[in-house]
């Protein structure tokens, strides 16, 4: 009988603690997203498979929309080191064939975005003439006013900060670069309105996320684990707004643990602008699908639908993002 009643508390306790799981008041109504080059060319990718929900982009060291045109070998010839010209009136062309194919969001919707865009002079990753294709591709589709090139700051190739990361003009894991420049301000101050300052430290919960149960059967080649970050106001229940960050190649957590999304800077701004920030992982594979560095697929090692609206990982991680308003442990 003794037994009983501790294994009838046990029960009780255990739907308590599922109970008291809560729900984030997050406004889905648009989103923003940003990323590191190939989370670069994915934020571009889910920008334009998305932009009747995503307003908001902010985009480093990356190329065009569809510039690898479902090929690794294009993807190295034009799309990194510009060896060969992709134009960038066949990689419209081909976004208005996936237009009427209604696999991406009406093209007319892009004219409601803000664009940020940034490359450092020292970037010997992405050759300038890459993200000059980029700027002005989002030119033909939207007012120059609404997208902001950065393009004449000694950066190497990585995410760059105030004070955290390799030396500005080094490009190694984690990526993150001791710039004294504060990337993650500059391009959310040009994406929203009237922010206030940053944090000087996060005060908010990082919290892990289970990407296979949220992103379901399209998430095999994203990690088991992805990561979020929750300020003290949107835990509280305050109404939120979701940027998602995707993070560049080896800068996955399976590769340099949590050193990008605690140290990049995006937490000390949500934290004081009621922004929850989303960082989905891709997960290194030996297999096929073959991605040893953990990058976004932005060549096609998915599936040919990878820069659409039916791609494998676009697909997850809008789920993982809709998800995130169901009860959470946090």
């Amino acid at each position: 009988m003794k037994n009983l009643i501790i294994l009838l508390l046990s029960c009780l306790l255990m739907n308590s603690g599922q109970l008291a799981a809560k729900k984030l008041n997050l406004d889905l109504t648009k989103i923003g997203v940003s990323g590191l080059s190939s989370g670069g060319f994915m934020a571009n990718q889910f920008h334009i498979s998305h932009s009747d929900w995503v307003d908001k982009v902010g985009i480093i060291a990356a190329g065009p929309y569809y510039c690898a045109q479902n090929s690794i070998k294009t993807a190295l010839a034009q799309c990194v080191n510009k060896s060969t010209d992709a134009t960038n009136q066949s990689l419209t062309q081909q976004a208005e064939v996936y237009e009427n194919q209604h696999k991406i969001a009406n093209l007319d919707y892009l004219k409601n975005s803000k664009v940020w865009l940034i490359r450092g002079t020292k970037d010997t990753k992405i050759h300038e003439n890459v993200t000059q294709a980029l700027h002005e591709q989002y030119l033909m589709w939207i007012d120059p006013k609404n997208v902001e090139y950065v393009n004449q700051q000694p950066f190497a190739h990585h995410f760059p900060t105030l004070a955290f990361g390799s030396k500005c003009d080094v490009s190694e894991p984690p990526f993150v670069g001791n710039c004294d420049y504060d990337a993650a301000g500059n391009m959310l101050n040009f994406l929203h309105t009237d922010l206030q300052p940053r944090n000087t430290l996060p005060q908010g919960k990082l919290v892990s996320i289970n990407q296979q149960s949220l992103g379901g059967e399209q998430a095999t080649s994203l990690a088991e684990q992805g990561f979020m970050y929750i300020p003290k106001t949107c835990q509280a229940g305050e109404s939120c707004q979701l940027h998602i960050s995707f993070h560049g190649c080896q800068q996955n957590a399976e590769t340099v643990g949590k050193q990008f999304v605690e140290n990049n800077g995006l937490n000390n701004w949500a934290d004081t602008n009621h922004l929850v920030v989303l960082y989905p992982q891709t997960k290194n594979s030996m297999f096929m699908p073959l991605n040893p560095q953990g990058c976004w697929d932005w060549w096609g090692y998915t599936d040919s639908e990878y820069a659409t609206k039916n791609g494998q990982q676009i697909q997850a991680v809008k789920q993982i993002a809709e998800s995130l308003t169901q009860a959470l442990d946090i």
